[in-house]
């Protein structure tokens, strides 16, 4: 059995969610063969050393739950989202999780998914685009690890309410705007992809959407985030996908 979890946002600021997740590693995850994050594991991830940080221990214990989780035989992959995406080599290290590229082919004996955080995929959003490409670019990578963790931190959390205030003014601006997949974008990409069932989170919107590519059926499943008070997985027991609630 394979399990499918994406958009927690875990920080000590959401305690409700911190448990769900925490419990869910302790319990329904160790019945799996396997388990992939697929982006937006934490709110903040501003570099590895923030794992040993003397005056935050919060990281260090989601980092230990992975490993015990690994350690007892499941695998863990897991992808970057658009708010850890500074996730390295010391957490795979640490936590015993295999870094995925993003987009990731995943060859079953009985199906093949695809699988993504989903949002190189909200070509609409041209302003948030662009920051992606920046963020993501090795040499600022490099220029943002070599300043001190505090100011990194703080940079971090800059970064993160200058993202909701941008949201909030595209809501204002137009009533109908959703951070969502462009339609043409997706039919393309399952296409690259050899329409193969298309996993990913990113949007909040969780549903089951049924794409029509060159006469094919392509089937799109989106992942819930997790809240304070619940949680969802995505459950393939070799032959069916289903979603669990996680309470």
């Amino acid at each position: 059995m394979i399990l499918f979890i994406s958009d927690l946002h875990l920080s000590p600021l959401a305690p409700g969610t911190t448990r769900l997740f925490l419990d869910f590693l302790g319990g329904r995850a160790r019945t799996a063969e396997h388990l992939y994050i697929l982006g937006d594991l934490f709110e903040v991830w501003p570099g590895d050393d923030c794992i040993d940080h003397p005056e935050d221990v919060f990281n260090a214990g989601i980092v230990d739950a992975l490993r015990t989780l690994t350690d007892s035989g499941v695998r863990l992959s897991l992808m970057h989202g658009n708010r850890d995406f500074l996730l390295g080599r010391v957490f795979a290290l640490r936590s015993g999780a295999n870094l995925l590229p993003d987009p990731y082919i995943l060859s079953l004996p009985t199906w093949q998914f695809v699988l993504s955080h989903g949002d190189m995929l909200c070509t609409a959003d041209r302003e948030y685009q662009a920051f992606r490409a920046q963020v993501r670019a090795p040499a600022w990578h490099a220029a943002f690890l070599a300043k001190p963790l505090k100011e990194r931190i703080a940079i971090a959390g800059a970064l993160r309410q200058q993202s909701e205030n941008s949201k909030r003014e595209k809501l204002k601006q137009a009533r109908q705007y959703q951070m969502d997949l462009d339609p043409g974008a997706t039919d393309d990409f399952l296409r690259e992809h050899g329409y193969a069932t298309f996993i990913h989170g990113h949007t909040h919107l969780p549903a089951i959407h049924d794409h029509l590519v060159d006469g094919i059926h392509v089937e799109r499943w989106v992942m819930s985030d997790w809240h304070e008070d619940r949680g969802e997985c995505l459950r393939w027991d070799g032959q069916h996908l289903s979603r669990e609630v996680l309470r």
